[in-house]
């Protein structure tokens, strides 16, 4: 008669970086509900715990369950204090989704504040894994911003899984720098490095970020809400976009495809609905009416249009297509999908 414990793997215990953040709480909460992660094609493990590290706390659903640990304060500062992994025992398997960072907007007015938030930190966590000496997963969450639009050196109409990266800001170099400190610590065998390109994410609830793609959101979340919003670059602009429930699965396919399934150590580019502000509009109007679209100021923001005007619109995801994700099928799904999550977010009537 075999042995179960010959079989069954040990519990994994997750770590999540910008634990209290929009997708840090989603990716928890999807995790709590599943149970079980099947790390690398693995037989599937027991969550036995999810510690959420952040700046501020998580929603109280979160802090309330068992199952969930909470380490509140700056990244770098609880890496110092190795507070991260503090609680996982030598008997779990570790795995972490790295999605603290600076934005964008941010990282380009601060130019420090991008290096130590994204650079540092980033580097002193891939140190706190290698340390655990158990080559724990880290899914890394890039972005499609480590592509620019460069002077000499223009995209292609689509970027292709091969296409090199050329980013254009501060937070697109930087989220560069990390895709290649992943990289080559699962080459030394330190981790198991999973680096995801994420598509900018629409519809996101609560208040506007710092992010230069924020108006992705704000242009559909304030109107829903009887509030007026801004759009600052032209209606016709072409854009990315994922919906949040494309991203989360994104993010935990990473962790549970095979060394086969998964590939290169390069970064993989999340598949993206593209679309433009204007359809956008036409999109919200069509689900809330011509009172939504009437609430959009539409008023330049060169600071804002010279970094979005340098992001990639079209995205071929061959390999994301293999692992079966797929982008959305239309923009006006991800509006009727954030009104039946967020109802107490919408004050206009919906058709």
């Amino acid at each position: 008669m075999s042995n179960p414990s010959l079989s069954t793997p040990p519990p994994c215990h997750v770590v999540i970086t910008g634990g209290a953040g929009f997708l840090g709480v989603r990716l928890a909460r999807s995790l709590l509900a599943r149970g079980q992660l099947s790390l690398a094609g693995a037989a599937p493990a027991l969550i036995a715990r999810i510690t959420l590290v952040d700046r501020a706390p998580p929603p109280d659903d979160l802090s309330a369950d068992p199952r969930v640990a909470v380490v509140i304060g700056d990244l770098g500062e609880i890496l110092a204090q190795k507070e991260a992994f503090a609680q996982v025992p030598s008997t779990q398997t570790a795995i972490v989704f790295h999605l603290a960072a600076a934005v964008s907007g941010e990282c380009e007015a601060d130019f420090d504040l991008g290096m130590r938030s994204n650079f540092a930190a980033t580097l002193a966590l891939l140190q706190a894994c290698r340390a655990l000496k158990t080559r724990p997963m880290v899914v890394f969450a890039s972005s499609l911003a480590v592509f620019g639009d460069a002077p000499g050196q223009p995209l292609p109409p689509a970027i292709e899984d091969n296409t090199l990266p050329t980013p254009q800001s501060s937070y697109g170099i930087q989220k560069f720098m990390g895709e290649q400190l992943v990289a080559d610590f699962t080459r030394k065998g330190f981790i198991q490095g999973r680096n995801v390109r994420l598509m900018t994410v629409s519809v996101r609830p609560g208040r506007p970020n710092g992010a230069a793609s924020s108006f992705l959101s704000g242009m559909i979340r304030e109107p829903l809400a009887g509030v007026r919003a801004v759009c600052p670059v032209a209606p016709q602009t072409p854009m990315a976009l994922s919906s949040p429930a494309r991203t989360i699965a994104g993010l935990i396919r990473a962790a549970e495809a095979t060394d086969q399934e998964w590939g290169p150590r390069t970064g993989l580019n999340l598949p993206a609905l593209t679309t433009t502000p204007g359809e956008m509009a036409a999109a919200l109007e069509r689900v809330a009416g011509a009172a939504a679209t009437a609430l959009i100021d539409w008023i330049p923001d060169p600071a804002i249009g010279n970094i979005v005007n340098t992001w990639p619109a079209r995205i071929h995801s061959v390999r994301a297509s293999g692992l079966g994700l797929l982008p959305e099928e239309n923009f006006e799904n991800i509006i009727r999908d954030y009104i039946r999550e967020t109802p107490y977010a919408v004050s206009l009537p919906i058709r």
